[in-house]
């Protein structure tokens, strides 16, 4: 989505793509200056920004990073963001290429800390730029015309090289040798004037900030391998006439830029998924005006209230009601719902949801940060910033890895140069370009953006890429009931009443308070209020919400000045209302002068929950049941799903002394809840999951949001998590052991130039496949 501003051109992010020396030239560098201006207004600050509730006065920035390859260049761009007064915090992916930035709004301006990326050799757009994939698209276009360049020439210089390689003494005559070196020669300049300019110019800014990164090695080989065969070619009789390396050369510049098109292609797949996602909703859309016309407007100047006209094919811009209308909506990207879902009038639909069939007209009830989608895509950027503790270590080592190549690239030359100085230089190329940190720097973060991935595409987000480590090693599993097992919608279905009063004025009385709480039982006092249509002349004050237990307020009826009743509402110990058999779930109201009223339900346990327990123990997990509820309720949902180990009537300080019990005794321990009464536990866990599509995202503790209905997608998470680790391990190990065997061949000259490319392309190819093996949109396997 394209910024807008009102009175204002339209703002292209492209724009920002300039460099630090454009910015100098006039005109361009004014109309930089001005494009970066757009962002210093605080309106444009919540397309790519939002508050952070816990720091009055900040503001936390997603950006995507063009120009970075590596660990490094991550750390880099941290120290740069850093340096900026009024940037609190900076955390830049590796692997995602993505940056997360906390920065205070009256101490800097957004166009400030960008010019510092700018000023680092880098650029930072705007996560939600529209224009991000055409840049990709065009950046894989100019990847792909390097390596194809690259691997043209090589075939030609490859062509001239062979006689040399198989000629016998006497059959290649001084004059015909130093003809194919020259054809070589002039082949080999498209590959160092084009297809190596990446390398040289990021080499080239990392000398003028004076620091180092992958590609500052890599461009150290290619010049010299290139120089010493020049001056071969022009010298026949010199020192470094005896051979030239043009054949290596060009290989090894195919097979880099053959392994950095393959990685950047296969990366584009995570970051593509996260912009279908963030880009899903339309620019403008209809909205119902006064005379009953409709004008197009941006989506930002929608508010609650508004009635808009939604076409086929496009996306829900809000969250809201149908108002007229029957439509079939896809919301597998939002919930893991992978078929159509129906919707009719009275329906609720969620933003970045698709209108399938017809068009339909609905009311606006929340927008922007509200909507459940910013939640959603808010928490899929966090992810994607998130740096795991290896991933964090790989990092910290990155810098002094490559200071390392450098020092042993020089002792390596130093070595060989008493005997053989061309060969020296030759033996330094493959130390520079076979020690390269990328695979070990892509080893978690490529597996762990995957997994996440898949996981999102099932309805389960991950608030922290950390959270896969955790879930790995779980041996306990902790589940709430309401909401968890059973389904978070319930049905009342019967009422006891006090003697002398009317049934609809106290589910009236019940409903005033059940408003004001998220708890399925309240919605479903409030829901089945609405279809009595029992009359909402109630007022609540001074609202109290105990969690596990009920909910409190004085009421009045409405007129009244002064509230003159105070109602309780939730458990049986809460309302001191009379003991009953449990056979069926019941809340109860109570006044000053005792019990009013019980209400029953009816829970309905998910279809999935016995499978999902069944599964879990088939992996070695032991599984507890603890519930707030009476204790005849939550054992007969604990023998409907086969779970031995049952507690009823918790507090949520009966479920955190439980938690912290089997932390004591060493157990791993991962609570699955519905959000809202368990978030001490959920977050005193090793890991946890918040379950329920109505539970606001925002205030869940949860290390993996579940939003779809599919309890089974716990056990989908946990599998993956362990599968996940095993194949970080693989890639940290295939890492270690490609250095372990590479670097000492390097240094004894047995590693040729071409090959230490091809090396080095491979062993980061090599992870990001093994990582993308995790994103496979096929079940997972559900065994151990």
């Amino acid at each position: 989505m394209s910024l807008m501003i009102p009175g204002r051109p339209e703002f292209d992010p492209l724009q920002l793509s300039t460099t630090p020396a454009a910015a100098e030239d006039e005109p361009h560098g004014q109309d930089t200056r001005a494009t970066l201006s757009l962002l210093d207004d605080e309106q444009e600050w919540t397309a790519f920004s939002r508050p952070r509730a816990q720091q009055p006065g900040c503001w936390e920035s997603n950006v995507v990073i063009e120009g970075m390859h590596c660990a490094a260049c991550a750390l880099s761009i941290e120290d740069a963001l850093k340096g900026v007064p009024g940037v609190l915090s900076a955390e830049v992916s590796a692997g995602s290429h993505r940056a997360k930035v906390v920065w205070e709004a009256q101490a800097v301006a957004p166009s400030g800390w960008i010019q510092a990326v700018q000023k680092a050799g880098y650029r930072a757009l705007p996560a939600n730029d529209a224009f991000a994939r055409e840049r990709r698209l065009a950046e894989s276009r100019r990847a792909l015309w390097r390596m194809m360049v690259a691997g043209l020439c090589m075939m030609q210089v490859m062509m001239y090289a062979y006689p040399a390689y198989v000629a016998r003494p006497g059959d290649l005559t001084q004059e015909m040798e130093q003809l194919l070196r020259w054809a070589s020669w002039v082949l080999s300049l498209p590959v160092i004037l084009f297809s190596c300019g990446p390398f040289f110019g990021n080499a080239w800014r990392d000398v003028l900030h004076r620091r180092v990164s992958m590609d500052l090695p890599v461009a150290l080989g290619m010049l010299i391998t290139f120089l010493v065969s020049t001056a071969g070619t022009f010298d026949p009789a010199g020192i470094f006439g005896h051979e030239v390396y043009f054949d290596s050369l060009t290989m090894f510049v195919f097979f880099l830029l053959a392994g950095r098109w393959f990685e950047l292609r296969l990366r584009d797949k995570t970051a593509g998924s996260l912009e279908a996602l963030m880009n899903r909703l339309p620019d403008s859309v209809s909205r119902l005006k006064s005379d009953g016309q409709f004008e197009r407007v941006p989506v930002r100047r929608l508010h609650p209230g508004d009635v808009i006209r939604v076409l086929p094919g496009e996306a829900f811009p809000a969250d809201g009601v149908l108002l007229q209308g029957r439509t079939a909506v896809d919301e597998a990207l939002l919930t893991g719902e992978s078929q159509p879902l129906t919707r009719n009038v009275g329906d609720e639909v969620i933003s970045g949801s698709h209108n399938l069939s017809a068009v339909v007209q609905m009311r606006v009830d929340r927008v922007g940060e509200q909507t459940r989608f910013a939640q959603i895509v808010n928490l899929m950027e966090s992810a994607a910033t998130t740096k795991p503790p290896l991933a964090r270590l790989a990092d910290t080592i990155a810098k002094p890895f490559l200071m390392g190549v450098l020092l042993a690239a020089g002792l390596a030359c130093g070595y060989w140069w008493q005997t053989d100085p061309e060969r020296a230089l030759m033996v330094a190329v493959s130390v520079l370009v076979v020690t390269c940190p990328c695979a070990l720097s892509l080893a978690t973060p490529a597996a762990m953006l995957s997994a996440a991935g898949a996981l999102a595409r099932r309805g389960v987000l991950v608030r922290r890429l950390d959270a896969f480590e955790s879930l790995a090693a779980v041996d306990t599993v902790m589940f709430d009931k309401t909401g968890t097992l059973t389904r978070d919608a319930m049905v009342l279905t019967s009422i006891q009443v006090r003697p002398g009063l009317p049934e609809q004025q106290v589910l009236a009385m019940a409903a005033a308070l059940a408003q004001h709480s998220l708890h399925p039982v309240s919605r479903a006092i409030v829901v089945a209020a609405n279809l009595a249509e029992v009359p909402g002349n109630w007022r609540a004050d001074q609202v109290t919400e105990q969690a596990g237990q009920g909910i409190s307020a004085r009421v009045a009826l409405a007129g009244d000045t002064e509230p003159d009743r105070l109602l309780r509402l939730g458990s049986g110990d809460f309302c001191g209302a009379p003991p009953t058999d449990g056979s069926a779930l019941q809340v109860h109201l109570s006044d000053d002068r005792g019990w009013l009223a019980s209400f029953g339900f009816l829970e309905e346990i998910r279809p999935d929950a016995t499978e999902t327990v069944s599964a879990l123990r088939r992996a070695g997990i032991s599984v507890h049941l603890l519930s707030g509820d009476a204790r005849e309720a939550v054992q007969r949902v604990a023998e409907k799903v086969r779970i031995s180990a049952v507690k009823g009537q918790c507090s949520p300080q009966d479920k955190l002394d439980f938690l912290r019990d089997a932390q004591r005794q060493g157990s791993k321990v991962a609570v699955i809840g519905d959000g809202l009464n368990d978030g001490p536990v959920l977050a005193g866990a090793h890991v946890s999951f918040a379950f329920g599509q109505a539970v606001p995202l925002a205030q869940a503790q949860a290390d993996f949001l579940v939003s779809g209905g599919r309890l089974m997608n716990v056990v989908d998470a946990l599998l993956l998590s362990r599968r996940t680790l095993f194949i970080v391990r693989q890639n940290l190990w295939w890492a270690a052991i490609y250095n372990a065997v590479c670097v000492p061949l390097a240094i004894f000259g047995m590693l040729p130039a071409w090959l230490a490319g091809l090396g080095m392309a491979s062993s980061s190819l090599l992870v990001v496949l093994n990582a993308l093996r995790l994103s496979k949109d096929a079940q997972f396997e559900r065994k151990t």
